[in-house]
């Protein structure tokens, strides 16, 4: 019976091995939702996973399929109001002509949106406003700029409990209220966005030479353009106010976008299915897809030796929970790996700073690889909706220089700091 047990184990960490593999991959160039999907349905219907496992896995990322879907409808508004044309412009004027410059600010502009909107509103929201930038300033490299909104929706995500969904599943109703939560976690922060910024820059300092324009045309922001960035401004107190009060962010973040689609769209008259059409929709079913690969990891005992390994290794407990967590979100992705340390914590019942290194780990590990999180799964997709492509071999390079001395300072203050 053991070995029957081992075997399938063996063939489930297969089929999901496969399943991520496709998504990093992109075989004949499918998207990413296909692999993800059918490692899903390979788990059903090949046994390994009963339906009803499936379906409480696929439940387990409601509030998370609730947040995208206001995201994205916020970041649709946006783009076609002109909001995103209209901050390219301001922001290209005041770089003056300096790639370096304009850089910097597109770095702390992706740090206040990570932090008070989510590393996926980064993702989602941003990437597209700054190739918009990129654009308004005729660079011939954009690369750096838009490196930023995936490296910073990462680096970033620990600065307030609403910064990353995964936050909120690593640490389930054992949240630390809003003070503790700064107060564990507000050096870490600044360690992670400032060594990520350093080690980032470094890796793109010849394409931060090249030449820009320093007068940029700056459209008009209409009527509808406002309201849209009012309601990203609305959305961004909401979701403070749910945090604090320990309310679950995904339906709020829905009510704020069909709100401000509501307040944009109707007094010009416009029908919402051209905005409907232009959703990246098939986020939802990769989400979807990932976690029911996670219901199949934890029948194979992986949360059980999880929490076997953290409290066996004593004092070092937070050092291997950080960076071991740190490799492992490459490998099933942050939100997935999240729900699994989540489950693995709870039942080691360690010391605050483990949690707190481990969530480190999850957050900030992914900017190793384009499937690390699912903020950098959506980067990709805003990146091929703008015209634009990174590989994963591409990125892999720069996150093999910036993640694991950025990981390895972050891991050090949490553990050693607590």
């Amino acid at each position: 019976m053991r070995g029957g047990m081992a075997v399938t184990a063996w063939v489930i960490w297969g089929v999901v091995a496969l399943g991520v593999g496709g998504v990093i991959l992109r075989p004949w160039g499918v998207r990413e939702v296909v692999p993800a999907l059918a490692g899903a349905l390979a788990l059903v219907v090949f046994g390994l996973l009963p339906v009803g496992a499936a379906l409480r896995g696929v439940a387990q990322g409601t509030d998370v399929y609730l947040f995208l879907t206001g995201m994205m409808i916020l970041a649709e508004l946006a783009a076609d109001q002109g909001l995103f044309a209209w901050a390219a412009g301001w922001v290209a004027q005041r770089a003056g002509g300096s790639a370096a410059r304009l850089f910097a600010m597109i770095y702390g502009m992706a740090v206040v949106i990570t932090a008070f909107l989510s590393n996926d509103a980064t993702a989602v929201v941003f990437t597209p406003a700054v190739a918009a930038m990129a654009r308004a300033v005729e660079a011939k490299q954009p690369l750096p700029f838009l490196l930023i909104c995936a490296f910073v929706a990462n680096a970033a995500s620990f600065v307030l409990p609403i910064s990353n969904p995964a936050n909120l599943v690593v640490y389930g109703a054992a949240l630390p209220p809003l003070l503790g939560w700064v107060r564990q976690f507000g050096l870490a922060s600044v360690v992670a966005i400032g060594a990520t910024f350093l080690l980032l820059r470094f890796t793109q300092r010849r394409a931060l030479a090249q030449p820009i324009m320093a007068q940029a045309h700056r459209p008009e922001l209409s009527a509808g353009g406002r309201h849209a960035g009012l309601g990203i401004a609305g959305t961004a107190v909401v979701l403070m106010g749910a945090s604090a009060w320990g309310v679950p962010l995904g339906l709020p973040t829905l009510l704020c976008g069909l709100g401000t689609a509501a307040v944009v769209l109707l007094p010009a008259r416009l029908a919402p299915w051209p905005m409907v059409k232009n959703i990246s929709w098939d986020v939802l079913p990769l989400v979807a897809g990932l976690f029911v690969m996670v219901a199949a990891l934890d029948r194979t005992g992986l949360v059980g030796a999880l929490a076997a390994a953290l409290r066996q290794a004593g004092g070092a407990a937070g050092w291997r929970a950080g960076l071991g967590l740190g490799v492992l979100v490459n490998l099933v992705n942050n939100l997935p790996a999240g729900l699994l340390a989540g489950h693995a914590l709870a039942q080691a019942q360690l010391a605050p700073q483990v949690s707190a290194a481990a969530l480190v780990g999850i957050d900030l590990g992914p900017n190793l690889s384009v499937t690390g999180s699912l903020a950098t799964i959506l980067w990709l997709t805003a990146l091929r909706r703008a015209g634009l492509h990174v590989s994963a071999w591409q990125f892999l390079r720069i996150g093999l220089v910036v993640m694991p001395l950025a990981l390895l300072a972050t891991v050090a203050v949490v553990a050693l700091y607590p």
